[in-house]
C-alpha cells in the first residue's frame, strides 16, 4: 500500500471518529434542551416531609412571594426556618391561622433539669414580614437577681403590663406548671419575661443561665379551656394577597402556580407550557419557556444557539471530509 494511500485511509478514520463524536455532543444538548422545558410544570415543590408548601412560600427559587425568598430551606425532608440567628425546624406550619411553630435545640427542654446547656438568642430579620407572635412566652433560668428584677408580679400587672415589663415574674403561671414536666426543676429558679427586642433577649441571658420558650395553642374547644402551653416558638407571616396571582391560581384561567422573576423579582405565573405575565390562558401575554423564572429562558436560548452551531460544523465537517472514491484533490483532502 503507498503512502498517499495510508494517510487517505487514516484521514477518513479521523474524520469518522470525529465526526461520531460531534453527533453524540449534539444529541447530549438536544436532550438536555428538551428536558429543560418540559420541566416547568414540576419546577416548584408543594411540599417538604409532610408539611405542605404554599403561597406565599416557595423552597425552590422564583416560586411563591419575593418577600419570602430563601427563607424556607428543605434538606432532606427537613423543612427549616432560616433568621439571622440559624436555621430551625419547623414543627408545623399553617396558612388559615398564618404562623410558623418552630423549635430550637439550643433551648432547655425538660430533659435537661437543672442542667444548663449553652443557648443563643432566637432573632428575626426585621426587613421580612415575620413577627414574633404575642402568644409566646419566655422563662429564663437561674437568673442574677443583682442584674435582673426577679420579683412576683403584682395583680394589677394584668391589667396594665406596660407598667410591669422591666420585670421578670417569678409567680408566674408557667413557672408554678412546667408544661410536660411540673417537676423537672428542683434546684433552679425560674421566672417568665417578655423581651420586646432582640437586644433585650441578648441581655436577659448574659444574667441568666438559660431560656426557653413556650407557646399557647389554640385548641378550639370553649373559650375558658381554649388554649394548652407547649413549647416552641410560633412566628407570625402576612399573605400578600394580590389580583394576579388569584388569577393566576385560578383553574379555570389555568390553575398557575405563582412565582417571580429570580433577576427582576417582577410577579410570573408558573404554567406547565411556560411563565406568563398574567394567567395561564391570556392568550395576549407574553409566554416564556423554561425551568426557573428568570434564568432558564437564557439557558433555552444558549441551548439552541448551542444546537445550531453544532448542526452547522457539522455539516461543514462532512462537506470537508474525504471522498472513498474517485478521484482525491487538493480541494477534499485532509493531509
Amino acid at each position: 500500500m503507498s503512502t498517499s494511500s495510508s494517510k487517505s485511509h487514516m484521514a477518513i478514520s479521523l474524520a469518522n471518529n470525529c465526526i461520531s463524536t460531534l453527533s453524540i455532543f449534539i444529541i447530549f444538548l438536544l436532550l438536555q434542551f428538551l428536558s429543560i422545558t418540559e420541566a416547568q410544570s414540576s419546577i416548584c415543590r408543594n411540599s417538604c416531609g409532610d408539611i405542605p408548601i404554599q403561597y406565599p412560600f416557595g423552597i425552590d427559587d422564583g416560586c411563591g412571594s419575593p418577600f419570602y425568598r430563601h427563607i424556607l430551606v428543605c434538606t432532606g425532608g427537613q423543612l427549616q426556618l432560616r433568621t439571622p440567628s440559624g436555621r430551625y425546624p419547623v414543627r408545623n406550619l399553617s396558612y388559615i391561622d398564618p404562623h410558623i411553630l418552630v423549635t430550637d435545640p439550643l433551648m432547655w427542654n425538660c430533659l435537661d433539669g437543672d442542667n444548663f446547656r449553652p443557648t443563643r438568642p432566637f432573632s428575626l430579620d426585621t426587613s421580612t414580614h415575620f413577627t414574633l407572635s404575642s402568644e409566646n412566652d419566655y422563662l429564663f433560668f437561674n437568673c442574677s437577681e443583682s442584674d435582673v428584677l426577679v420579683e412576683p408580679k403584682p395583680m394589677f400587672c394584668e391589667r396594665f403590663p406596660d407598667q410591669c415589663d422591666s420585670t421578670c415574674d417569678s409567680s408566674s403561671y408557667l413557672c408554678r406548671h412546667m408544661p410536660e414536666c411540673p417537676t423537672a426543676l428542683r434546684s433552679s429558679s425560674c421566672c417568665s419575661y417578655y423581651p420586646k427586642a432582640t437586644e433585650s433577649l441578648r441581655l436577659m441571658l448574659k444574667h441568666c443561665a438559660s431560656y426557653t420558650s413556650v407557646y399557647w395553642r389554640n385548641l378550639g374547644s370553649t373559650p375558658a379551656f381554649d388554649q394548652a402551653p407547649e413549647y416552641g416558638i410560633r412566628v407570625d407571616f402576612d399573605i400578600p394577597v394580590t389580583t394576579r396571582c388569584l388569577q393566576c391560581q385560578d383553574t379555570v384561567k389555568g390553575g398557575g402556580t405563582c412565582g417571580f422573576d429570580i433577576e427582576t423579582q417582577d410577579f410570573l405565573c408558573l404554567c406547565d407550557k411556560g411563565n406568563s405575565t398574567t394567567y395561564c390562558n391570556d392568550r395576549m401575554s407574553s409566554h416564556r419557556r423554561g425551568v426557573v423564572a428568570g434564568t432558564a429562558t437564557a439557558v433555552s436560548v444558549a441551548g439552541a444557539f448551542g444546537i445550531g452551531a453544532g448542526v452547522w460544523y457539522l455539516k461543514k465537517l462532512r462537506a470537508k471530509a474525504l471522498v472513498t472514491h474517485g478521484v482525491q484533490t487538493n480541494e477534499n483532502r485532509l493531509f
